[in-house]
Formats: structure tokens, sequence, C-alpha cells
């Protein structure tokens, strides 16, 4: 089972005036729940179990869009440092997809997947898939579905938070950052209508900001 870091549910977090936040963001935000050092020092430590895992074998390194993005540079500049200064190395070659499942703040039914079609270029091959988050799970049980149809080698999947939430379909990744709880998080490329990926720590949204970036 994947080890984690987990934020509890009765977790106070920090006051924002104890870190640089965006103006425009001062008054659309409850507390800031997991800090960028922390995401950062933990991120470390994930680069160094995968390559403990997958070592000694050419990944692809699928980047999930868009929320997955920041997570995905950060992680795989920490694996460069690993190539560069350690024995053991593996070559990283890197691909993206983009998933859609959300509608403001609600989980949709359905999931659309762009780019799917390149997915075959992954036949054969070993893939590490980085996600931001992982909610219900059904966006990642449809994308591995899709990734199977493509017969990869190996497939890993790697996120960065895990929420606790009734919702949840039971899937868990291969490697987890942290689990959360259910709430609305922003913060570290995580969007809320597209606002927020420009915070660098990941943050709980206040309903009043989910009426003022409604669409």
């Amino acid at each position: 089972m994947a080890s984690y870091l987990q934020i509890a549910d009765d977790e106070k977090g920090h006051e924002l005036d104890l870190f640089c936040v965006p103006r425009h963001y001062e008054n659309d935000l409850d507390k800031v729940i997991i800090p960028h050092g922390l995401i950062m020092d933990r991120t470390e430590r994930l680069a160094r179990d995968i390559i403990q895992d997958m070592g000694g074998h050419h990944i692809v390194a699928l980047c999930v869009l868009k929320g997955g993005y920041k997570f995905f540079a950060d992680l795989l500049d920490y694996i460069k440092v690993l190539n560069q200064n350690s024995d053991k190395s593996v070559p990283l070659t890197v691909d993206f997809i983009r998933v859609k499942s959300y509608c403001n703040d609600k989980s949709t039914n359905s999931v659309k997947v762009i780019g799917g079609d390149e997915l075959s270029n992954l036949s054969g091959k070993n893939v590490l898939i980085v996600e931001d988050i992982v909610e219900t799970g059904r966006t990642m049980q449809t994308l591995l579905s899709l990734l199977s149809e493509c017969n990869p080698k190996m497939v890993k999947v790697v996120s960065l938070l895990v929420k606790r939430t009734p919702r949840s379909s039971g899937y868990r990744p291969d490697y987890i950052g942290f689990e959360v709880p259910d709430a609305f998080l922003v913060g570290y490329a995580l969007d809320y209508n597209e606002y927020f990926r420009d915070l660098s720590h990941i943050c709980i949204l206040n309903d009043q900001a989910k009426e003022k970036y409604k669409v």
C-alpha cells in the first residue's frame, strides 16, 4: 500500500497572512492547508521512491493536464537531480494528456479525455501517469482503461493528492503525496474554473469565491 502524509479532517491549517498569497485572492481563501515548502519536500521523496521502483527502465512520464503541470515539472526536476547524482539513473521522456471532469465545484458523471488518440504511442512502454488529485477515482480508472487498450509494458500512477470522500470508487494510486479532507482545494496549479493556478500553496476555497468565479 502506498505511504502518504495525511492531512486530518480537523486540520486547522495556517492563517493566510503568514504566507505570500496574491492580493487578488486574499478574500477567496479560508486557509493554507499545505504550504509550498511541504509540497516540495514530499515531492522529492516521491521522486526517490519512483526511481527505486522503476529505475533501470525507460520511463514515459505522462502528465495529466491542466492541474498536474506544476507537480509534473517539480517531480521531474527531482528525478533529474537523482539521475545526475546517483549510480542508478533512468532514461525519461514526457508526454501530455488533458482530462476534464469538473464544472464549477462539482464532478460531472462524464470524463472527457483529450489527446487519447496519441496513447497508442505508449505501446510496450513503462508509463508513469502524473496527476494532481484523485477524488472519486473514476477519471483515473477511465484513463487507465483507455491506456490498457494500447498494451503498455507497465503503468504506475503518482498523485500529489488523494481526497477522502464517500464518493470514492475505492481506487488508490501507486504513489500518493498527501491524503486530504473532502474540501475544495486550489493552488499549486489546482484550479476553480481556471483561477488559482498561480497560487503557490494549496488552500481551501471559501464559499463566497465559489460564487464569485462561477461560470
